[in-house]
């Protein structure tokens, strides 16, 4: 009888266990809603990046979420954890620091020291492979948007893969710094619908490099707009740019598939 007691005692423990071990497997069991750095290893790969889960991720198993992916600029490149802590200097990561009810998943990936976005896509696809398969993300809500070296490379990533993302948001970015010209395939995106925002005033990356842009995309035809600041430089179009409600009101209106 004793033994028989101790192996019932033995089978509820691991039984016990087996379900903790499942529970913390689990992307909306456990989570702790906030920004947090983490990073993201593949292949003998390494990127370190910032994710933001709203208040109130996990608490409904069938829910989904809306995810942005950020792009940041060049001046918050880095390679450890606690230069993650650049990326809250601007754009999204700055905006949920005080918002946590922002109602995306916010993932804000790093971009390594002396590299740029467009030779970081691999690694940045993989992770957002990863985050659709581990967490509670509405696959036909995922958005891209980046500023300055983040514009350009969200409009490079997204002719890289058109109809991977339901809306991009390109601020202060172009596709090929000081050059007008115009990607051949840039009718790929005009099923992806675009909001470029630029500064009139901005004399790092001029204006015009977001109008191209717009103006290809207008003659495809495209789902495209450009909001241009009549008294903004280079970093005062993003801080209005991610200040403004009515942007994020945009994106979640943006979905994939048929279109209302």
């Amino acid at each position: 009888m004793r033994s028989q007691r101790r192996t019932g005692l033995i089978l509820a423990l691991a039984s016990a266990l087996l379900y903790l071990a499942a529970c913390s497997a689990r992307p909306d069991v456990q989570v702790q809603a906030g920004q947090k750095a983490h990073t993201f290893e593949r292949g003998g790969s390494r990127l370190n990046y910032l994710l933001f889960l709203p208040r109130g991720y996990g608490q409904a198993t069938d829910e989904r979420w809306p995810l942005l992916l950020f792009l940041h600029g060049m001046a918050q490149r880095g390679d450890s954890l606690e230069e993650l802590e650049l990326l809250k200097e601007d754009g999204p990561p700055l905006v949920v620091e005080g918002q946590p009810d922002f109602p995306f998943i916010l993932l804000s990936p790093q971009c390594p020291p002396n590299s740029y976005w467009e030779h970081e896509l691999d690694q940045v696809d993989a992770l957002l492979d990863d985050m659709l398969s581990n967490y509670a993300v509405d696959p036909d809500r995922v958005y891209l948007t980046g500023l300055s070296m983040g514009g350009f490379g969200a409009w490079h990533y997204a002719l890289r893969d058109p109809g991977r993302f339901a809306a991009l948001v390109p601020v202060a970015g172009g596709h090929q710094l000081g050059s007008d010209a115009v990607p051949a395939d840039i009718c790929a995106l005009q099923d992806t619908p675009t909001w470029a925002l630029h500064g009139a005033l901005d004399d790092v990356v001029p204006a015009w490099q977001s109008g191209v842009l717009v103006d290809a995309l207008r003659a495809c035809p495209a789902d495209v707009k450009l909001t241009l600041y009549a008294e903004a430089d280079h970093d005062d179009a993003w801080t209005r740019a991610y200040a403004d409600p009515a942007l994020y009101e945009w994106l979640l209106a943006q979905r994939q598939g048929p279109r209302p």
